[in-house]
């Protein structure tokens, strides 16, 4: 193999950034279909800035490589995207938003984060966990109690780091507006957390870039429906450069 097949190689392996209190086993289904794919575990260090996760994740990732970030994971994805676009060969935003902090957002996560001090972290993770699985799902005992086993050992520290992460949110308004390579999107139909309507304003506002809707499921998509997201994901990976405009753009601006 020559030193460009290596390259081709490596820009597709699939890195996958979690969302708040999750890590790669809210992502078995994925990582098992797709070979050589990886997720940056470790719940981002404890950090507790979404450009400091985008570092730990940098340090962590090949470097080119296809990049899919879950709800905080895709805010982290658009900084990497800020700080290393070259790192990126295509980009998918899942169950997720581009909007800053609205008005009541701080007090409802700090309502979250004081049951879990004066309560008990089990506390905090059983209000908040079952929102944010779709209805179809809800029952599914296996299913909750694998995904509360992972937010458990996140722990409550990991829980305010990333929230305040959140709440101090860049705005990627500028980056939206440069992303230089394919980018899909992808959603729960059932998200309540972050809807489907909100995932068409993220479409318009990159340029009108692929939607897929997974059927019957919330916030936690890849792992309600493994499935049906696998089949997003690889329609994703198979796609083409939609945008030749802007990388002819960005090529031209980093010569002057």
């Amino acid at each position: 193999m020559n030193a460009n097949s290596n390259i081709e190689s490596e820009a597709e392996t699939l890195v996958i950034l979690p969302g708040l209190l999750c890590d790669g086993r809210m992502f078995a289904g994925q990582l098992a279909e797709f070979a050589g794919s990886k997720s940056i575990d470790g719940f981002y260090g404890g950090a507790d800035r979404i450009g400091a996760m985008a570092d730990y994740a940098l340090e962590r990732m090949p470097s080119r490589c296809a990049v899919l970030g879950h709800s905080m994971g895709a805010r982290i994805a658009l900084e990497i995207v800020r700080k290393a676009p070259e790192r990126v060969t295509r980009l998918v935003l899942a169950d997720t938003g581009i909007h800053p902090p609205r008005p009541g957002e701080r007090e409802k996560r700090y309502a979250l984060r004081d049951l879990g001090r004066e309560q008990g972290f089990a506390a905090l993770v059983d209000d908040w966990l079952p929102p944010m699985v779709g209805p179809a799902m809800r029952s599914d005992k296996v299913l909750l109690g694998e995904l509360r086993a992972m937010c458990l050992d996140a722990g409550q520290d990991v829980f305010e780091a990333q929230i305040e992460a959140l709440l101090n949110r860049p705005d990627v308004t500028d980056v939206l507006t440069e992303i230089a390579c394919p980018v899909s999107l992808i959603v729960g139909s059932d998200d309540a957390w972050s809807p489907v309507e909100q995932h068409r304003e993220i479409a318009a506002a990159i340029g009108d870039c692929p939607l897929s809707i997974v059927p019957e499921a919330g916030h936690m998509a890849p792992a309600e429906r493994p499935a049906a997201f696998n089949a997003a994901i690889r329609e994703w990976l198979a796609s083409k450069d939609l945008q030749p405009e802007k990388n002819l753009t960005k090529v031209l601006k980093g010569r002057i």
